[in-house]
């Protein structure tokens, strides 16, 4: 996969997850199967969080929960777009994910699939902003949840990205 992203550090020590180039443009919709078939290239890959050390693994049920979830169908705009081209820096996301939550697989929803619940992590990242001759203005800057689920084998399991919000705090320049 042909990338380029970078992983950075703010001013109050949080890290940053820059993707440089965007992937996937358009001002109103996106091909989202395009990006589901990106995104199983990830499957059966690991990464792992640079705060706790735990490994996640890429299942075969994340590009489908990615691309198709009532989150992403319900995220407009730029933060739609945001979505769009995090997917260029799934493992990255990961490595600057931080603040785990545990919370329980309520009614068990998911059955084995998340048999030992659900963690929440914090993840950001920035887009950059070009003016009309091309050069780089800003970047805006994003902040997102990202789902893992605890499966039967005790293995953690990326499952989505959600709550995908454009940060209202000045960008770094």
């Amino acid at each position: 996969m042909n990338k380029n992203v970078n992983i950075v550090t703010d001013l109050d020590g949080r890290k940053i997850v820059l993707i440089n180039d965007i992937r996937f443009k358009s001002r109103r919709s996106f091909d989202w199967d395009t990006i589901e078939e990106y995104l199983k290239e990830y499957i059966g890959q690991f990464f792992e969080i640079i705060e706790t050390c735990e490994k996640i693994y890429i299942g075969s049920d994340f590009p489908d929960e990615f691309c198709h979830s009532e989150d992403k169908i319900n995220t407009k705009g730029p933060n739609l777009r945001a979505k769009a081209n995090a997917a260029t820096a799934i493992g990255e996301l990961i490595q600057v994910a931080s603040n785990r939550t545990v919370y329980p697989d309520y009614n068990e929803k998911h059955g084995s699939k998340a048999k030992y619940g659900w963690y929440h992590y914090n993840t950001r990242f920035g887009l950059p902003v070009y003016n009309d001759t091309g050069e780089l203005v800003r970047y805006n800057i994003f902040s997102a949840r990202m789902l893992i689920r605890r499966d039967k084998n005790k293995n953690l399991y990326l499952y989505d990205f959600v709550r995908i919000k454009k940060e209202t705090c000045s960008p770094p320049r």
